[in-house]
């Protein structure tokens, strides 16, 4: 009878775990070519500030969130900060 039980809940678990690496390869790319772009567009001299350090902002919460395993939410900042780093190289 126990191992009725603890068989679903092991599966649970493994699924679990599994779900939280899903965006795990995502998160490092988007950073990647993130932080590669921010240095680019200090290089070039940029004209919008705000864009810039809204990206600033973003990418320093993206990694926060890649090394408490919020791959997800890691993700979606540096899709974001890329977004913003296109329109402070733009002048935006």
């Amino acid at each position: 009878m126990k191992a009725w039980i603890s068989l679903p809940l092991i599966a649970l678990l493994l699924a679990g775990c599994a779900a939280k690496t899903a965006y795990r390869d995502s998160c490092a790319t988007e950073l990647d070519a993130a932080w590669k772009e921010l240095d680019m567009a200090k290089a070039e001299g940029f004209s919008g500030a705000v864009s810039y350090s809204k990206a600033l902002s973003l990418l320093t919460a993206a990694k926060t969130e890649q090394q408490f395993e919020g791959f997800e939410g890691c993700t979606s900042k540096a899709e974001k900060a890329r977004f913003y780093i296109r329109e402070s190289r733009a002048g935006r």
